[in-house]
C-alpha cells in the first residue's frame, strides 16, 4: 500500500502567510527524511484563513528541488479551470525537475465557488473537465497535434517540452459524485475516494461500479484506489483519541458550511443531494467520525483499520489528511507524521 500525506498548505486564523509555508515546508522535509513514499498537495483559492496552495505545481517544483526521494502528487489539479497547454507545459516541466517523481491527480472540484471567482460556469465542468484533459494527453503523446473542441482550438501544436516520464506522469482522477466513478472507470484511470461528505461503509458499491465500468471498457488488469482520509497517529490510545477531537469537530462544522453555500448553486444537481449532506455534516457527532469518517489510533491500531480497510475496498494506498480542521499544533502534525511514516507504514507497504 503507498502512504502518502495530503497537503493543503494550511494557514488558519491567526497564522500568517509567510508561517504557512515555513511549517508546511518543514513537514514536507520531515516526510521525505521519515520516508513517507509521496507528499500529496491541494489546489485551493480564495480562502485566506485556510490554505495557501493556489498554486500547486510551483509548491510542487520547490518540493523536487530539496527532495530526491519522494514522489510529488497534486490532488488535484481543477481542470476546468486551466488552460490545457499551459498546464501540459507546467506539468511536463516539474516532471522534468523532479527527475519523474511526479504524479498528476486532476478532478473539477466538489464546490463551484472557485469557478465563480474565475468566472467559468460550473454547469460547464464536466465537459471542461474532460475536453482539457484529452488535450493535454495529446500534447504530451503527440510530436504535434491539432485540436477542435466546444472550449478550445489547436492547430499544429508542438508541446515543449514533453514529460520526463514516458509517455506522460501517471494520472489519477478524483470522484466527486456518485456518477463519476462508472464515467472514470470507462476512462481507465487509477481513482481517487474520499468520504468528507459521505461515510467510509458508502464506498465499497461506489468502487464496485468502478470496477465493472472498468471491465466493460475492456481495459487490462486491476483499476487502483486510492483513499483520501483524515489520519491521526499518537502514541497512546487516549492521546489518538483526544488530540485531534477539536480539530475534527471544527473540520466538519466548516465543511457543513461550505456545502450547505453550494446546494443551491448554478450546476450543482439534485443526484449530491448537498442540502443532505450539510445537515448530516452539521450534525456528527465525534465518536460517529472515528467509526465512519477518519483513522485514529496509536500505530497498531491504525495498522488494524488500514488492512480491515484494504480488504473491504481493495486500497491501493492512502492520502492521509494529517490536521484536516487545521487546529493540531504543528509539533504534534510532525509527531503524528513521525509515527504514520516509522511505525505504520513499513507494515502497510508490502
Amino acid at each position: 500500500m503507498e502512504i502518502g500525506m495530503f497537503h493543503e498548505f494550511q494557514c488558519p486564523r491567526g497564522y500568517s502567510e509567510e508561517r504557512a509555508f515555513a511549517e508546511s515546508f518543514e513537514q514536507v522535509d520531515a516526510a521525505e527524511r521519515w520516508g513517507l513514499d509521496c507528499m500529496w498537495l491541494a489546489e485551493l483559492h480564495i480562502n485566506p484563513t485556510r490554505s495557501v496552495a493556489s498554486a500547486p505545481l510551483a509548491i510542487a517544483s520547490a518540493i523536487a528541488a530539496r527532495t530526491s526521494r519522494m514522489k510529488i502528487g497534486i490532488a488535484v489539479q481543477v481542470l476546468p479551470l486551466c488552460h490545457p497547454l499551459r498546464i501540459a507545459e507546467e506539468v511536463a516541466t516539474v516532471d522534468h525537475i523532479s527527475h519523474g517523481r511526479l504524479i498528476f491527480g486532476v478532478g473539477r472540484s466538489g464546490f463551484p465557488r472557485t469557478y465563480m471567482a474565475y468566472g467559468v460556469p460550473y454547469a460547464e465542468s464536466q465537459e471542461r473537465f474532460a475536453e482539457t484533459l484529452e488535450i493535454i494527453r495529446r500534447a504530451w503523446t503527440q510530436p504535434k497535434f491539432s485540436y477542435a473542441g466546444k472550449f478550445h482550438s489547436f492547430t499544429d501544436v508542438h508541446l515543449v517540452p514533453k514529460p520526463y516520464q514516458k509517455p506522460h506522469p501517471p494520472i489519477r482522477v478524483a470522484a466527486t459524485s456518485p456518477d463519476t466513478y462508472a464515467t472514470v472507470g470507462a476512462l481507465g484511470f487509477p481513482i481517487f475516494v474520499a468520504v468528507r461528505l459521505g461515510v467510509l461503509s458508502e464506498l465499497a458499491p461506489l468502487i464496485a461500479t468502478y470496477h465493472a465500468a472498468w471491465r466493460e471498457a475492456g481495459h487490462a488488469g486491476r483499476g487502483e484506489i486510492y483513499l483520501r482520509v483524515p489520519v491521526y497517529v499518537a502514541d497512546t490510545p487516549a492521546r489518538a483519541h483526544d488530540e485531534p477531537r477539536a480539530s475534527i469537530m471544527q473540520f466538519y462544522q466548516d465543511m457543513a458550511a461550505v456545502v450547505a453555500q453550494s446546494a443551491n448553486l448554478a450546476g450543482t444537481r439534485a443526484i449530491e443531494n448537498r442540502a443532505g449532506r450539510a445537515a448530516h455534516l452539521q450534525s456528527v457527532s465525534y465518536e460517529e467520525a472515528l467509526r465512519e469518517k477518519v483513522i485514529v489510533g496509536t500505530p497498531d491500531q491504525v495498522v488494524a483499520r488500514l488492512r480491515t480497510l484494504q480488504a473491504e475496498l481493495g486500497l491501493d494506498g492512502i492520502l492521509a489528511e494529517m490536521n484536516c480542521g487545521a487546529l493540531i499544533p504543528h509539533q504534534q502534525v510532525l509527531r503524528s507524521l513521525e509515527l504514520l511514516c516509522k511505525e505504520v507504514l513499513p507494515q502497510v507497504r508490502n
